[in-house]
């Protein structure tokens, strides 16, 4: 086994003591299970797929992706705790780099779009072109010291952001951004909050998005920033993993059946709630906060 030091050796004594009581292996199977009867179009994952980041948990999370679906199906954001210490990539995020990319089309607008040169490699915002949707990822995964569990996006990743939606947008694409941290100022402490929330929300003031998806808190949370044409929705999911010790905290995901706009009519983006039952088992069907969110646009 390898010396923990620093960060990661909190963490581990974290898990030891507290977490691993919680997060189970047998949650997770039940949950690739539930997914793959539920065959969804597309997968998005919000981060945190390792713990402390360790190589081989980068390693056994590339395994995971590939359970659930291709790389064509499902597509990951990272979260704080894959960037709990620093890592090099090629040992890292780069594991993952199909599920995280953007495909052919998303790369095309990207350089349409700025002066982003094809040898850049992995760069976020990412972009993902599915029909008539565009999965935007962004990283707010950072290095933090211990104690501190926070992320940011930093100005250039703002300052493309600023560009992609637009060009979107004026192709008439549901645009669902995917993030860690909520991106609303306020949410959760400082010491675990996106520091640059007010200036990510302004973008959004500008430039618009249909679906603001984040993980993070570990609930579920239902919230709205400011758009251009009125207000965006932004939905927080719970931890995919979590027993449910305590109230509101076991596993959940979401199915999103999103019906594009016509002649001008905003896109209509219904919910449907998959949780974990640990008398049975496994995930099934439960009441959904809301009924459907009607987007601006």
């Amino acid at each position: 086994m390898l010396p923990l030091l620093g960060k990661r050796a909190s963490g581990w004594l974290s898990w030891q003591v507290r977490r691993r009581r919680a997060h189970r292996p047998h949650v997770l199977e039940a949950l690739i299970e539930d997914l793959h009867h539920e065959a969804p179009h597309q997968v998005a994952v919000t981060g945190d797929l390792t713990n402390i980041a360790l190589e081989d948990e980068f390693v056994e999370a590339r395994t995971w992706l590939e359970r659930i679906g291709a790389p064509d199906r499902v597509t990951a954001v990272p979260g704080n705790h894959d960037a709990y210490v620093h890592v090099p990539r090629a040992r890292s995020w780069d594991l993952w780099s199909e599920y995280l990319a953007s495909d052919d089309a998303g790369e095309a607008l990207l350089r349409d779009s700025s002066d982003r040169d094809e040898s850049d490699g992995l760069e976020f915002p990412t972009v993902r072109l599915r029909g008539d949707l565009a999965l935007v990822g962004l990283s707010s995964a950072r290095p933090t010291p211990l104690f501190f569990a926070s992320g940011a996006l930093g100005a250039s990743q703002r300052g493309r952001l600023e560009r992609v939606p637009a060009v979107l947008g004026e192709r008439d694409m549901v645009r669902v951004v995917l993030i860690h941290h909520p991106p609303m100022p306020g949410a959760t402490s400082r010491r675990r909050a996106l520091a640059d929330a007010r200036q990510l929300c302004e973008v959004f003031q500008r430039v618009g998005a249909e679906l603001v998806l984040h993980g993070h808190l570990h609930r579920t949370r239902f919230a709205r920033v400011a758009g251009p044409a009125g207000e965006i929705p932004v939905i927080g999911v719970r931890s995919a993993s979590d027993v449910g010790e305590r109230p509101g905290r076991c596993a959940q995901y979401h199915l999103y059946d999103i019906e594009p706009g016509r002649d001008g009519e905003p896109p209509r983006i219904g919910i449907r709630t998959r949780g974990y039952d640990e008398s049975t088992g496994a995930f099934r069907s439960e009441e959904s906060p809301s009924e459907g969110i009607s987007s601006p646009r």
